[in-house]
């Protein structure tokens, strides 16, 4: 019996390949994305937007403030795209602001 060594793996990488053949990925990293908002966005559209919800590969959003919808659905191509880099894929296709 002959047993085969293995060459260790970083821990990241083995997260990462956990991560890509899961069966349920988009909806992990849909969570990821929704863990992932306060850092990769910032503090002040952070604390504008409540509500985030997915439905399909849109991000809704609501804000209060009818400018800071305007201001945010004018950056909405720049968030996803920091977004969907965060997670290493696109999950994000739109977002949709809403008052």
């Amino acid at each position: 019996m002959s047993f085969r060594k293995k060459q260790p793996q970083a821990l990241g990488r083995l997260l990462d390949d956990f991560v890509e053949s899961y069966p349920h990925r988009v909806s992990l990293k849909r969570g990821m994305i929704l863990s992932l908002w306060p850092r990769v966005i910032g503090k002040a559209i952070t604390e504008q937007v409540h509500n985030l919800k997915f439905q399909g590969s849109r991000l809704v959003l609501f804000v209060d403030d009818p400018s800071w919808r305007h201001e945010i659905h004018m950056q909405r191509h720049m968030i996803a795209k920091k977004l969907n880099k965060a997670v290493n894929e696109e999950i994000i296709r739109d977002i949709i602001v809403k008052t």
